[in-house]
Formats: C-alpha cells, structure tokens, sequence
C-alpha cells in the first residue's frame, strides 16, 4: 500500500458518521481482488493467496459489522452479497480464473459507490444498493434463517 494510499484509508476512517470506513473498506476489497486478479495472470500463486486472504479478512469483518447492526432488508441483501462474493472468491482459486475476480470487483465497486451517494446525500442506504445486492442467492434463505435463530446445538 502506498503512503497515499494510507493516508486516505486513515483520513476515510476518521469520518463522523463511518460512511468514510466503508467506503475505505469497499476500496481495500476493490484492491484486494484487483492485485488477486493480477497475480493470477502472472501465476503468482503466493500473491494471489495473500491478497484474498486480506480480501476474505476484509469481508468477514463486513459481515461481523453487519451481525451488530440492525436487521433489515439492507443487512439481509448484504449478508448474501458477501456470501456469494466468498464463494466466488473460492472459485476463482479453484478453476485460476482472475475474470471471476474482476467481475466481483466491479459489483464491489458499484456497492462502493453506493455508499458513496449515502455519504453525498445522507439517505437510507436501501434506495442506492445496486441490484446485485438486492438479488437472493443460493443458501440465503437458510443463512437468515440461521441469523434469526436465538438458539443452536452443535
């Protein structure tokens, strides 16, 4: 990372109201599956591990952030999206394919920007959420009825 790099990511983090952390999260993902991608077409396995590692890294503290928050129809539609984006991100290790990377960056990048909007107009985040985050994907129903369960046994 550069030091401009830094500088923004502490600069986004130090936001009021923790729009800015998303935003600097969203951007860390982009990057994260952007040099994955790229390490991938230069069969740099290490390179590309480490990165998704961070990237995975990234998204389980999304979701941890999420678990904390309230339930609703934002939370559920990114409880998926981050679900299916983990699964992708298998994927594109298993087949070595760096385009399944590139096509979830630019879903990442359009959540990205719409937390970019929330920040600009300060507005219910739900009116802004691009439709791939809206869409159910496989298992979503079972991850909320999961979410919504007071109690387990293993």
């Amino acid at each position: 990372m550069s030091p401009s790099e830094s500088l923004y990511r502490q600069t986004a983090a130090a936001s009021s109201d923790g729009i800015g952390l998303m935003i600097a999260l969203y951007d860390t993902l982009a990057g994260d599956l952007r040099r994955a991608a790229e390490a991938e077409r230069r069969s740099d396995i290490a390179e590309r591990c480490k990165q998704l590692n961070h990237a995975l890294l990234v998204v389980g503290f999304l979701e941890d952030q999420l678990s904390k928050g309230a339930d609703g129809e934002l939370s559920q539609s990114l409880v998926s999206f981050y679900g299916r984006l983990r699964r992708r991100i298998l994927e594109s290790q298993t087949k070595r394919a760096p385009e399944i990377l590139d096509q979830e960056m630019e879903q990442v990048l359009k959540i990205r920007a719409a937390w970019q909007k929330l920040s600009v107009r300060n507005e219910p985040p739900a009116a802004y959420l691009p439709p791939v985050a809206r869409r159910a994907y496989p298992g979503s129903a079972e991850l909320t009825e999961f979410r919504n369960s007071k109690s387990w046994s293993a």
